[in-house]
């Protein structure tokens, strides 16, 4: 049986959409995983994206397909993206969690397992609340959490700054956000999808 892992992030500046395809990466590892990645929809209006800065890289994900939430119960395993905002996920990403209300009420994600990668500005911006805190949400689903254990020696990485937690993978934008996902970064990102995927794929197979 195919696992079917679903990437699911929002990007404003495009750091959460490389660090999605190294997670997606990571994840066609797996031997018989089928992998998708969708993006969350946009609720910031085009003109206020260009004043910000962010149109150029909004335009690169026109690819990508938004995410529905009636596909969720589709995927053995989902695998959360998003920007820190105050410490906590994206209004863009609480926008789409807060309308599965209806798989909550059916049950339709008890059971499936749920992970979370995140950015923020700076090396103390809200890394590690943003991931836990998003995991409140997949608790209430009745998802079986997964993160990046230690056996990822990118977590003890200290040759140089980097994001990475054991709760997740991370990316450190830089206070412009000119700063772009490290190697190091990418290979907990590719970590985290891989090993989710074989999580899902011990419980479902």
């Amino acid at each position: 049986m195919a696992i079917k892992v679903q990437v699911i992030f929002y990007s404003m500046y495009g750091h959460v959409y490389k660090m999605a395809q190294a997670v997606a990466e990571g994840a066609k590892q797996v031997p018989g995983a089928e992998v998708s990645l969708y993006q969350v929809q946009e609720l910031v209006p085009d003109d206020v994206l260009e004043k910000y800065g962010a149109k150029a890289a909004k335009a690169a994900l026109a690819q990508v397909p938004v995410a529905k939430v009636d596909q969720l119960p589709e995927a053995h395993a989902i695998i959360f993206g998003t920007p820190t905002r105050f410490g906590n996920m994206a209004a863009q990403m609480r926008n789409f969690l807060d309308q599965t209300g209806g798989l909550w009420a059916k049950g339709s994600l008890i059971g499936k397992v749920g992970s979370v990668f995140a950015s923020t500005g700076t090396q103390h911006g809200g890394q590690e609340t943003t991931i836990t805190s998003f995991h409140s949400t997949l608790l209430h689903h009745g998802m079986v959490i997964v993160g990046v254990p230690y056996s990822e020696s990118g977590l003890t990485h200290m040759g140089d700054i980097s994001g990475g937690t054991p709760y997740g993978a991370t990316t450190l934008a830089g206070p412009d956000g000119s700063r772009q996902p490290s190697e190091n970064e990418l290979k907990i990102a590719r970590y985290q999808g891989k090993h989710v995927t074989e999580i899902a794929g011990k419980l479902f197979r």
